[in-house]
């Protein structure tokens, strides 16, 4: 599993010209589900979105985690994250999760999010043209990855 997570200050997801998911200060995070993701990928991703350091301490440091600062978080799954660009001109995604898979283990990590970050946790629609709009703070970004995938 991949996430590419953006410190924001906010960010929205839109199908259809309607706004169906939006946070203020927190994380965007794009979700990228690969094929053999299950609950362990699944716990250790949920513990890396809302514990990984990227927001600023009193001294000015990326010391402070979602859970530590409350901020929310907007999950959007992006099953090209996944994709094999090592060679050719053309994306490949056999190394991206079957959609009927992809869409099952999104939704667990979702639930297991909302069960632990009560601030609040807001999704896209999996499947849908999504248009996503944030304010990138810093830019902060960063890939996080579970497991060794080679």
């Amino acid at each position: 599993m991949l996430a590419l997570i953006q410190r924001v200050t906010s960010a929205s997801v839109n199908v259809d010209g309607a706004t169906i998911g939006a946070i203020g200060p927190g994380l965007l995070a794009l979700v990228g589900v690969e094929p053999g993701d299950g609950e362990a990928e699944i716990a250790r991703m949920s513990e890396r979105l809302l514990g990984y350091r990227v927001f600023a301490d009193e001294a000015g440091r990326m010391n402070r985690s979602l859970a530590d600062c409350g901020g929310g978080l907007l999950l959007v799954s992006q099953f090209t994250l996944a994709a094999d660009t090592r060679s050719g001109m053309r994306p490949g995604f056999s190394t991206a999760a079957a959609p009927a898979e992809a869409e099952r283990i999104f939704s667990q990590l979702v639930a297991v999010c909302r069960e632990k970050h009560a601030p609040g946790v807001e999704t896209g629609q999996f499947g849908a043209h999504m248009t996503v709009s944030l304010v990138n703070d810093g830019p902060v970004t960063f890939l996080l990855r579970t497991g060794d995938r080679s």
